[in-house]
């Protein structure tokens, strides 16, 4: 029986919200809430929640307010579609639209439909449509091409075709299977015509693991990163982004993203730079640049919807469980942006040219931003002051996703439903009241036009020249019609026309797609690239730069436009550069280049990444050249450059690399800071042969400085007069020395007497050292360990297969509490295929006494109705909490907030704390990483790319793992925080805790 058919008639249709109707339904609702009994999960709020009836189609145009200038105009609406998420043109200018009917809860039904639009009188609104494919579940995705569409519909990617011209898919080919569907609001989404002539598509949160259907190729493993295709071989390839739902590229390429709480992030490079150099760890290449913050205000003119409002009560009072957002507030920031578009048509005025389009589905508005160029990436300013683009009072629009259209204008689906919500986000107690299926039988798509928008006539695509035309205009849909038409056609007569254009167009961004249109018939010589590699336009060079790497290796005319460009005034064509004198073999007038960018630009993060990602060889020939440049490599910019060549010599150790570094250490015999810095950096056991050299290419210097500085070091880190953080700096230098050399400060550091922050500092100098003794000491000084540097010296033991044994032995002999160690690892071991590691954790595990979840909420209750000490609780905070979780200035803000936390209820409150991977969220899973050189580390995925993973562990420690030094990964199903906080707090201790946060944030500051 359907949920509508369960409520009684009043709750069905209560009072309408129109335009005026806001004041009466908070009038009706503060009524409601004035007479009701206590908040409770047993209460029947079914007077505070009524269902909100819709909007005609017309009245709903009068409910929309826009800025001044444009107008919402209906392209179509129900039945003629119904629930659109997402809408394609093709050359016809027939719209593609995916109805997602199964949103949220009915993916087996497999509702979803792919509907063909068609505008016959071209007057603006799509007056019939027929059924072009059906029985998909959550269709998310779709594209034109060659006739037909490519559609995403997790887990599959599937190419619909009418070949007998009925307006239905008599060819239905499933092309990629592999994506996942674990969050409906996180699935595939958002396939888009690129310029390099391949189909993109967001991968979203779900991730992937992809295939093409029928080849024997190894599967594309997709987290955090989107895809792209060829649609004519169906070559798939893993590219830079990882946002939400949403996917757009501007007028010049540039690729921008979006996620719910993020609504405006940049793609700053492409994966396979990031890919290329296993040795040079990347940063994170989608970054946050609007400039009021990720989860900026919002300005809504719809009332909130009752729900939402009751559920933000609820779990303030920690009645229901769930994130209390805003501060407490139901509304008035970003909480669905989606559907990030970037303005491309020619109906608009032209400053538009740099605006981003994103919506916000639970506010009921469209928000834009101007985009303004900020170095090497762009920053995102709000236009609309104290307003917003286009609101509606309407709660059910529903603006889900945007397209640029054949006319010039912007298209709106609007998914127009009642509800736009996680299902899993919404108690019983709310959901109860709710139907999340109300509307499917609704839906409407809106044009975004200029007030006294004129119609333009339907563009023909068969006309002679018209390709050729398409692409030397303003619009930008017409010109992503032109190429993917010339990419299917492969007619090289447009060969000419569109070599012409590529230098005699008007416009920079229609010289850019003549060029890669022009990459879809030919070669891309040296006489093509020529001319745009000195264009005025500085986008057109640094696509003219990008699209030289394919030819530029056999070309050396081609190299030598290159090499002249590190001048050049731009840093995006800088920046490219850096990237693209990486398809070019290592040669002295390469490295020379690569050199000169770094002297140049040492200082901005992004052009070093893109040089260090280009010297896979070469990189001591550009350490030497920058070496004998003594004001650089005193600098500080300088200097960290010059240790991250290095550090890559010492790791891959190519022997023209080793010769040059082995020069340069001669050259650096008397400088002693900068050659410190390359020896801290290179991290080399003394005794290794490449030590050996570099202190015979230094003259005896090498050994000389280390000693000198491992000397100083280890009276530094015992003087007391000294600042806690430069005995730290000391105590990561005593991995210079050897073991015996060290050991005696090392046990001197980890004693009682010792701040918690030392001791943690001698750990990771003890977990460099693979010796038996290293553990042992670890092992004798565990006992006088605080809580706190305990779990850091179970990380240390755990790390090495001798001292893990070692520990779990103890453990089970009772020379160590079991208690004390992590059972979350303890329960991992105990899966481990080594037998005799297996067997010890069992044995562990054993004889930790441990309660049942239900018991310990239990055994709990009691903190609940004891009043706690705040002050006594900061001190239980400090002690247990700070690793992980910030309270005012105490602490890392790793974990969720926990006053945060505390809001959703105080017996939610203790099912967080005292089973901990009851409820995991995904941002805050344990993986496991096993090393090529045996070591074993844990901790949440802060961020990755394709060469490198940066691990957040407690205490805000980030480890950079690179991916050829990753043996195995695993997904341990846990939270990163630990089991058996019980151990550590008592009740009493608790209920301090409690009392500690829910204090005011200000009185956490440190004395």
């Amino acid at each position: 029986m359907p949920l509508r058919a369960l409520l009684p008639a009043p709750v069905l249709w209560m009072r309408r919200i129109t335009l005026g109707g806001a004041a009466a339904l908070a009038s009706l609702l503060a009524a409601a809430v004035m007479a009701a009994p206590p908040d409770s999960v047993d209460r029947d709020y079914s007077q505070e929640l009524p269902r909100i009836a819709p909007l005609s189609p017309d009245q709903a145009l009068q409910a929309f307010h826009t800025a001044d200038g444009f107008e919402m105009q209906q392209a179509a609406a129900e039945p003629t579609v119904v629930d659109p998420i997402a809408m394609a043109f093709d050359e016809k200018g027939r719209m593609f639209v995916v109805e997602m009917r199964g949103y949220s809860e009915d993916e087996e039904q497999n509702l979803g439909r792919v509907r063909l639009l068609v505008d016959a009188d071209n007057d603006g609104r799509f007056e019939s449509s027929t059924v072009y494919a059906e029985g998909l579940s959550w269709p998310t995705a779709i594209v034109c091409y060659e006739g037909g569409v490519f559609v995403g519909a997790a887990p599959d990617v599937w190419y619909f075709r009418d070949n007998d011209g009925d307006g239905k898919a008599e060819e239905q080919t499933k092309v990629f299977t592999g994506f996942g569907r674990s969050n409906v609001q996180g699935l595939l989404n958002t396939f888009t015509w690129g310029l390099d002539n391949r189909i993109h598509g967001a991968v979203s949160s779900s991730g992937a693991t992809l295939v093409k259907v029928g080849s024997s190729d190894p599967p594309l493993t997709l987290r955090g990163r989107d895809f792209s295709f060829d649609p004519r071989t169906l070559e798939l390839r893993a590219e830079s982004g990882g946002g939400q739902h949403g996917l757009s590229f501007d007028r010049f390429g540039r690729k921008f993203v979006c996620s719910n709480s993020d609504h405006l992030q940049m793609v700053m490079y492409e994966d396979r730079y990031g890919a290329r150099n296993p040795y040079a760890a990347a940063p994170n290449s989608r970054q946050s640049i609007a400039a009021d913050g990720p989860q900026a205000d919002v300005f809504r003119n719809s009332p909130v919807e009752p729900w939402r409002i009751v559920r933000t009560r609820l779990r303030k009072q920690g009645i229901v469980p769930g994130p209390v957002e805003g501060g407490g507030t139901a509304a008035g920031y970003f909480t669905g942006a989606t559907g990030v578009t970037l303005y491309r048509g020619d109906a608009w005025p032209a400053e538009a040219d740099s605006w981003a389009i994103i919506g916000d589905v639970g506010s009921n508005l469209i928000h834009r931003k101007r985009l303004e160029p900020a170095g090497v990436g762009m920053i995102g300013r709000r236009i609309d002051q104290q307003s917003e683009f286009v609101t509606s009072t309407d709660i059910w629009f529903r603006p889900v996703q945007y397209g640029n259209g054949p006319d010039g204008c912007l298209y709106i689906a609007d998914m127009y439903r009642e509800v736009i919500e996680h299902p899993k986000s919404l108690h019983p107690v709310i959901k109860t009241h709710l139907d999340l299926t109300s509307g499917r039988d609704r839906g409407r798509i809106y044009r975004l036009a200029p007030v006294g928008f004129s119609e333009p006539e339907r563009y023909d695509f068969e006309a002679p020249g018209a390709l050729v035309k398409a692409i030397d205009s303003r619009n930008g849909w017409r010109r992503e019609t032109a190429a993917r038409l010339i990419y299917q056609s492969q007619d090289v007569r447009l060969f000419e026309p569109l070599r012409k254009l590529a230098t005699q167009a008007a416009l920079p961004e229609s010289r850019i797609q003549a060029l890669y249109a022009l990459t879809a018939l030919v070669t891309l010589y040296p006489e093509l690239l020529a001319p745009a590699l000195a264009d005025k336009d500085p986008r057109v060079r640094e696509h003219a730069v990008r699209l030289s790497e394919s030819q530029a290796p056999r070309q050396a005319e081609l190299r030598q436009l290159l090499y002249g460009m590190t001048a050049d005034a731009d840093l995006r064509v800088l920046h490219q550069l850096a990237f693209s004198l990486g398809a070019l073999e290592s040669s002295p007038a390469r490295n020379e280049c690569l050199a000169d960018l770094l002297r140049a630009h040492s200082a901005n993060p992004w052009i070093v990444f893109a040089v260090h990602s280009s010297l896979v060889e070469g990189s001591g020939s550009v350490l030497k050249t920058l070496s004998a440049d003594v004001k650089y490599r005193q600098s500080t910019a300088g200097r960290k450059v010059l240790t991250r060549l290095a550090a890559q010599i010492a790791r891959q150790q190519h022997p023209a690399d080793v010769v040059a570094l082995l020069d340069v250490v001669g050259l650096l015999a008397g400088d002693q800071p900068t050659l410190q810095a390359l020896l801290e950096a290179m991290q080399l056991a003394p005794t290794s042969d490449l030590a050996k050299r570099i202190d015979s290419a230094a003259s005896g210097k090498a050994s000389e400085y280390r000693l000198e500085a491992f000397t100083a070091a280890r009276q530094a880190v015992l003087d007391s007069k000294l600042s806690e953080a430069e005995r730290q700096a000391a105590i990561a230098r005593l991995t210079w020395g050897e073991w015996k050399d060290c050991s005696a400060p090392l046990a001197q550091l980890l004693q009682p007497s010792q701040p918690d922050g030392l001791q943690l500092a001698a750990l990771d100098v003890i977990a460099e050292f693979d010796t038996p003794e290293a553990g042992r000491l670890v092992l004798d000084r565990w006992k006088s360990l605080t809580p706190r540097v305990k779990r850091q010296a179970g990380e240390v033991l755990f790390s090495r297969r001798d001292t893990t044994l070692q520990l779990l032995t103890r453990a089970a002999d009772g020379a160590i509490a079991p208690a004390d160690l992590d059972v979350g690892m303890l329960k991992r071991l105990a899966l481990q295929d080594d037998p005799q590691v297996m067997q010890a954790a069992k044995a562990v595990l054993a004889k930790r006494q441990t309660s049942s979840p239900v018991e310990l909420l239990a055994a709990y209750q009691k903190s609940l109705e004891t009043e706690g000490d705040a002050e006594r609780g900061r001190a239980v905070f400090t002690k247990t909490c700070a690793a992980c979780h910030q309270m005012g200035e105490i602490g890392h803000a790793i974990g969720p907030s926990l006053p945060a936390t505390l809001n959703r209820g105080a017996e939610a409150f203790l099912a967080a704390v005292l089973d901990p991977n009851r409820e995991v969220n995904p941002q805050f899973l344990n993986y496991a990483f096993e090393t090529r050189q045996g070591r074993i580390f844990s901790g949440a995925i802060a961020s990755e790319t394709a060469a490198s993973i940066i691990v957040q562990q407690p205490e805000n420690k980030k480890l950079t793992i690179l991916r050829i030094d990753i043996e195995a990964m695993v997904n341990t199903g846990q939270s990163l925080m630990p089991e058996g906080l019980e151990k550590q707090v008592s009740v009493d201790a608790m209920a301090d805790l409690l009392a500690f946060l829910r204090s005011d944030p200000l009185a956490a500051k440190k004395d």
